[in-house]
């Protein structure tokens, strides 16, 4: 009897957290080009909010598969990135955003399980340091046109891996963000501000030539290039 009320209790949460997301993939199918460009404009707020209100009530188990876990809080980053933007919309760039000398990813307003997190809390101590993945980089969206795309897709437990690896070869191969030929290499800031991740296991060009169609030389230049902190909307 134990047992199958541990399933039907289970399985209610299963299906909840599946709807939930379902919710936060119909806007973002909704608002989002499959370029990553946003219309904060005409942004469904009442319904994000029915999605960040599930997100205030929801902590991720510890018997979650990681996969799972990483999908809840990238979902969960980027659906309060979005929350931040609109709040202070119209704007030209996340950086304007300024709330008692606080930038945006330094103000505790992100509730995920009835605790209240910073945008760098969840990205810094808990994707990058308790669920390590480089990729995370193209997950998380920093609501700039420079950033990596935002997928227009949310992530789940099912397709986080190939979505994410999608979303690296789509940046690293993307012109407007990266310039690769085999002797030069001129490439996005991320890859600077956050070498230490691209490299644990490799050089970064031995990372990037894991998905540029472009091999670069072992030997090539690094070049970074200037952040476009533009709002990535339309």
């Amino acid at each position: 009897m134990k047992k199958l009320i541990l399933l039907i209790v289970t399985t209610l949460t299963f299906t909840h957290l599946n709807a939930q997301t379902a919710l936060f993939n119909d806007l973002l199918q909704a608002h989002v080009t499959k370029d990553g460009i946003v219309d904060y404009a005409s942004f469904n707020s009442a319904k994000l909010d029915a999605y960040l209100s599930y997100l205030k009530k929801t902590s991720p188990k510890v018997t979650w598969s990681e996969n799972k876990q990483k999908a809840f809080w990238i979902n969960a980053y980027n659906a309060y990135t979005i929350k931040k933007i609109l709040e202070n919309y119209p704007l030209k760039s996340i950086v304007n955003i300024k709330e008692n000398g606080k930038t945006a990813w330094k103000i505790p307003f992100a509730n995920v399980g009835g605790k209240t997190y910073t945008l760098d809390y969840i990205e810094h101590k808990i994707l990058r340091k308790k669920l390590f993945d480089p990729r995370i980089h193209v997950g998380v969206n920093c609501a700039a046109n420079s950033c990596p795309k935002l997928e227009n897709i949310a992530f789940t437990e099912e397709n986080i891996e190939a979505t994410l690896d999608k979303l690296v070869k789509v940046f690293i191969n993307d012109t407007a963000r990266n310039a690769i030929t085999k002797d030069k290499v001129q490439i996005s800031s991320i890859f600077k501000w956050f070498q230490k991740d691209f490299t644990r296991k490799n050089t970064l060009i031995s990372y990037i030539n894991k998905y540029s169609e472009t091999k670069i030389n072992s030997n090539s230049k690094i070049y970074y290039l200037k952040y476009d902190w533009g709002l990535n909307g339309k």
